[in-house]
């Protein structure tokens, strides 16, 4: 009895120091963003004239708007065409589906049909390289999926196809004979061979999806259904649709070339593999699952409200984007090399906003698609599960950060290279298939490279920590103090390899290095160590409620 009261003290006490640490880091996190607040509109005020790609603004009149990345324009450009063209494929998709009570072959058929009549709008002559080099990749996948030589001739295909559709920029028809050189003069509106990056993605998953289902399955889907609280509920969670077995007619060419060019996520994903995405459309109910709403039709783990809930928060982080681009300048200094003359501090500021825009700029690009996608019927993953500011290792960052493209790499390389054993060479070979995969710049392999150093002192540290048997208060206490400054400095990796990435390029590392070592840049760097210390202790304190709540 004793001892329980001690224990029970011991856990009281332990709370009221943990409730007043979170008070503190509240407080330190709010000061911090109002200096950042602070300090970015005084920049973009001073600076406002020697910068560029500034366009006029609607949101706050006459503020100018920082339109200065070419992606998110373009995005924000064509919103309303993009949301008039899906508006019309969901209502007849769905409208066809509910009025012929279509399955797998007959959606198949619709999907197919009004995505290709969407891709000749965007890259008119040109859909005939996409699907000439699908059906080649078709045939091979159909020849040699059940040889030893299928892997290697998978990835060799896929990847000289990638190389080559960007070192010739998509191909012009008259290098095929003069007599073609008329459809030149057809191209659409959309580059296709930028697209193409994630069909190949797509293509890759088909046919390893197929080559797994001649072989024996490893995944146990009853034993599955029982651990996973989404199945349980009657739901269907991403990962039973993506490892269950599919049946082998379903690897018809129609549904495959549909599953290519399925219009609401073929731009730019989120990325779906071939057996979640057929899975989505027809499935025949096992015998020994009575509980589940398998998906005859249209996936069942988002509602109405649910989707339209979904929607709505869309348009609240699209508001905060306006705002953000008519009041700050982040990107249009990242471009225009200005920030090169600025103070060590101010850089911190510009490096950290141009990460939190790109964040924001992706995260409302993927969800616009994955939206529409919910509409049509068919769930893809959440790209950005959690936000930028909320991940304190490189795991969880790369967990959270174009997370459908994290679980290809890990279901399509990771696991095929060997997994957790060969981990330390692994990441190796997966980043520079990222980077390479995302554009051939040097600037990318460096970011790639970058990443993987950085990884492997916390892929050891992790290692070593997971050994560790601790006890005692004192013992608790330091080893979420090292957590929390290995976080810190895992963050500011983070930091670093992304700018050299996305801004500075690898000729700049030295600079950016030479400016932070500096008198004057010695303090910012004690500065962000100890604010990227508070946001881990942070995280730590948002992870044990959300343990608390499930």
């Amino acid at each position: 009895m004793a001892i329980s009261s001690a224990m029970k003290k011991k856990k009281e006490k332990e709370e009221y120091w943990k409730r007043k640490e979170l008070v503190f880091l509240v407080l330190y996190a709010i000061a911090f963003y109002a200096f950042i607040i602070h300090r970015s509109l005084q920049l973009s005020l001073d600076h406002e004239p020697e910068l560029y790609a500034l366009r006029p603004g609607w949101l706050l009149p006459p503020r100018l708007n920082d339109a200065s990345d070419a992606q998110w324009r373009n995005f924000r450009a064509n919103l309303p065409i993009l949301t008039l063209v899906f508006s019309l494929f969901a209502l007849l998709a769905n409208s066809l589906r509910a009025l012929f009570a279509l399955k797998a072959k007959g959606m198949s058929f619709v999907w197919l049909l009004l995505s290709l009549a969407y891709l000749s709008y965007l890259h008119g002559a040109c859909i005939l390289f996409i699907l000439s080099i699908a059906s080649l990749n078709f045939l091979l996948v159909k020849m040699f999926a059940q040889t030893k030589y299928f892997s290697p001739l998978l990835w060799l295909f896929n990847i000289f196809f990638l190389l080559c559709n960007r070192v010739y920029e998509g191909y012009s028809f008259s290098i095929f004979g003069q007599q073609l050189a008329y459809l030149d003069n057809y191209r659409g509106t959309f580059r296709w061979h930028i697209c193409f990056n994630f069909v190949i993605l797509r293509m890759i998953s088909f046919g390893y999806d197929y080559h797994w289902a001649h072989q024996d399955p490893l995944f146990d889907q009853q034993k599955h259904i029982q651990r996973c609280h989404t199945c349980k509920s009657g739901k269907t969670c991403y990962r039973l649709l993506q490892e269950r077995s599919v049946q082998k007619e379903k690897f018809s060419f129609s549904i495959y070339i549909a599953y290519l060019v399925y219009a609401p996520v073929y731009i730019a994903g989120p990325i779906i593999s071939f057996n979640a995405f057929v899975s989505q459309i027809h499935i025949r109910e096992p015998d020994w699952i009575p509980s589940v709403a398998w998906l005859d039709t249209p996936q069942n783990n988002y509602t109405v409200k649910d989707i339209s809930w979904y929607g709505l928060r869309w348009l609240i982080s699209f508001s905060l984007m306006e705002l953000m681009t008519h009041l700050f300048r982040y990107n249009a200094f990242a471009i225009s090399r200005l920030w090169k003359l600025l103070s060590p501090m101010d850089i911190f500021i510009i490096g950290y906003g141009v990460l939190n825009f790109m964040w924001l700029k992706f995260s409302l690009i993927w969800r616009y698609f994955r939206f529409w996608s919910l509409i049509c019927g068919v769930e893809a993953p959440e790209n950005m599960p959690r936000c930028i500011n909320n991940c304190c290792n490189l795991e969880s960052f790369w967990k959270n950060w174009h997370a459908s493209y994290n679980k290809w790499l890990v279901r399509y390389m990771y696991i095929p290279l060997g997994g957790y054993q060969r981990k330390l060479l692994n990441i190796w070979v997966i980043f520079t298939f990222v980077a390479i995969w995302h554009d051939l710049e040097w600037k990318l392999l460096s970011w790639a490279w970058l990443t993987c150093l950085f990884f492997i002192p916390e892929m050891v540290v992790k290692s070593a920590a997971s050994t560790l048997q601790v006890e005692s208060a004192l013992g608790e206490f330091l080893l979420r103090e090292i957590s929390a400054a290995g976080g810190a400095i895992t963050i500011t990796c983070l930091m670093v390899a992304n700018l050299v990435g996305y801004v500075i390029g690898p000729s700049g590392i030295n600079w950016l290095f030479s400016q932070f070592l500096s008198r004057q840049g010695l303090p910012v760097m004690g500065g962000m160590f100890i604010t990227f210390y508070v946001g881990t202790k942070l995280m730590f304190h948002i992870d044990e409620a959300m343990q608390r709540k499930h």
